[in-house]
């Protein structure tokens, strides 16, 4: 439980280098969810 966890908090802790993602400056929720899987992309393919 605890490695899933940690997991989760890294991706989070990941995610939160993208200034964009961090503001919330997307107007939309599909456009703000997009962020998110083009920065989850990004994370993955490093």
């Amino acid at each position: 439980m605890y490695k899933w966890r940690h997991l989760v908090e890294n991706f989070f802790c990941k995610l939160k280098e993208f200034k964009r993602i961090a503001m919330r400056a997307c107007k939309t929720d599909q456009s703000f969810s997009a962020m998110i899987y083009l920065a989850a992309a990004i994370i993955n393919s490093r």
